[in-house]
């Protein structure tokens, strides 16, 4: 009796591994994985650093500036969150502002691309989160502007508490 459970027992566990095994060939094939290099870049979300891939933008002459995919069609795509970069005069160690990350509802890879100016005279301040430019922008000493970009940018890491 014992030897019979075993044997139903070992056919119910091949019959399982099986259908495992065919639910994971079932997958889409993507073909072998291969590593490259790639730069990464260090940006702000809500105080903490993220890091994050550059890899494709909606303007072609950023396009080659950057030395990446010009893509014409993601500028076409609405309702993205921001990227904030400011240009001109900047605090020391200021980095990419964004307006969402994996997880939240609102994350996208994609980024409608706003540019950050701090007014002449104004002292400019390290910027990490999307509601001090909100609360920067009432006091008159930062503008923004759209600059009808959509950059490509996935956000790969998450450092919490940095």
């Amino acid at each position: 009796m014992l030897s019979r459970m075993v044997l139903v027992a070992g056919l119910a566990l091949a019959a399982t591994v099986g259908v495992v095994a065919a639910e994971v060939s079932a997958a889409p094939i993507m073909g072998p994985a291969s590593k490259v290099s790639r730069p990464a870049f260090h940006g702000f979300y809500d105080g903490h650093k993220v890091t994050y891939l550059n890899t494709d933008v909606s303007k072609k002459a950023d396009a080659a500036a950057m030395h990446i995919n010009y893509s014409a069609s993601i500028g076409r795509v609405k309702g993205l969150p921001e990227i904030y970069l400011v240009q001109g005069h900047a605090a020391s160690g200021q980095l990419a502002i964004f307006g969402s990350e994996p997880g939240e509802k609102n994350y996208s890879p994609l980024w409608s691309e706003t540019i950050l100016t701090w007014k002449a005279g104004a002292k400019p301040t390290l910027i990490t989160s999307d509601t001090q430019i909100d609360k920067i922008e009432k006091t008159g000493k930062l503008t923004e502007r759209d600059a009808h970009v959509v950059l490509n940018c996935p956000i790969i890491k998450v450092a919490k508490g940095s």
